[in-house]
């Protein structure tokens, strides 16, 4: 069946334009998997779909993402040429890989346009905080770790809040690397703000007078990576194009 799948797929891009979208991922074995996503228009509408996950058996160079491509579409006699743009985005670790791969492809396909993921840069502007604000910040994820990192923690703050008729009575990990969990994390820390001042007026009485200074910063942060979190979820779904995408981003700004 997914052979299928694949062959249906491959016959629809041997005649038609398509946009692509690579990335990569690393399996628990170490092994990198280079992933390549298809758009393209089929009876009037916009479709999306995986062509192929591939391993990188030597590197994950431009060179080889390059022939790994190459190889899959003429194996599947699908016109390297119907490639009208690349999708890029990832991290700046990635950029050189993504710029030499982009330097083979254009030499292939001279007429192939760029497009920078709007989402990522999106996300990438929201890690620029002024002094303050990242240092409020730090104490928000220090509160969040403290009373998420020991069990005994948790169990006291659970009793705390269902002691002060929360509506929820845990806290959400912060994490980096996805870009909701800031945005979820600040929310749920403010939404129990008085509760955890309490709970530090206890156990740690440093964290608590810091926590209580920044209590606006907080606030305001919380408010902030929500707005990003709605915007961010506008650019998510599978009949969105260029102009949709600039449209949420112009009005997000003005």
């Amino acid at each position: 069946m997914v052979k299928d799948v694949e062959d249906v797929l491959c016959n629809i891009l041997r005649r038609t334009r398509f946009s692509l979208k690579l990335d990569e991922s690393i399996l628990p074995g170490s092994e990198a998997l280079l992933l390549a996503y298809v758009r393209f228009i089929h009876d009037d509408n916009l479709v999306q779909d995986l062509l192929f996950a591939r391993e990188l058996e030597i590197d994950t160079k431009g060179e080889s993402v390059f022939f790994v491509l190459k190889n899959f579409l003429a194996e599947k006699e699908i016109p390297l040429i119907n490639v009208i743009s690349v999708a890029t985005d990832g991290t700046l670790s990635l950029l050189e890989n993504q710029r030499e791969f982009l330097a083979y492809l254009k030499q292939a396909v001279p007429t192939v346009m760029t497009v920078r993921c709007v989402m990522h840069r999106q996300n990438l502007v929201a890690k620029h905080l002024s002094s303050r604000l990242h240092c409020s910040l730090q104490y928000a994820v220090a509160a969040i770790n403290k009373l998420k990192n020991r069990s005994l923690n948790v169990r006291l703050f659970r009793k705390l809040c269902d002691g002060n008729d929360e509506e929820c009575n845990r806290l959400l990990f912060h994490s980096v690397v996805r870009w909701l969990s800031k945005g979820n994390a600040l929310n749920r820390l403010y939404a129990v703000f008085e509760t955890v001042l309490k709970f530090f007026e206890e156990h740690d009485v440093l964290l608590y007078e810091n926590f209580k200074k920044f209590q606006g910063d907080i606030a305001y942060l919380a408010d902030l990576y929500f707005k990003f979190n709605e915007v961010n979820l506008l650019l998510q779904g599978d009949n969105l194009n260029l102009i949709n995408t600039k449209g949420v981003i112009s009005a997000f700004v003005t």
